[in-house]
């Protein structure tokens, strides 16, 4: 599923028009974004938690070269599965 597909379901099952939809989808991630962005762990009751985790500078080696370079320190995004979802996926 694309986020097309999702504004379309949302719309169907809400019976709203897709632009109505689609300003609902944005709204939540753009939400979502927002707090991940201000280092917030997100977390849906039933579905699961978003985290930022950071990750350290570091040294690494090209396999080619040999050569090492420096990776510097970033941060990601982490999804873990609530129970009940991951019970869900077993059914």
């Amino acid at each position: 599923m694309n986020k097309a597909k999702l504004i379309e379901i949302v719309a169907e099952k809400a019976e709203i028009t897709k632009k109505d939809s689609g300003y609902i989808v944005n709204l939540i991630l753009d939400e979502i974004t927002a707090s991940l962005q201000a280092g917030e762990s997100v977390k849906i009751s039933g579905f699961g938690n978003f985290l930022v985790k950071s990750r350290e500078a570091r040294i690494a080696r090209n396999p080619m070269t040999k050569e090492e370079i420096q990776v510097p320190a970033s941060k990601k995004v982490s999804f873990k599965a609530s129970d009940v979802l991951k019970a869900s996926l077993e059914e």
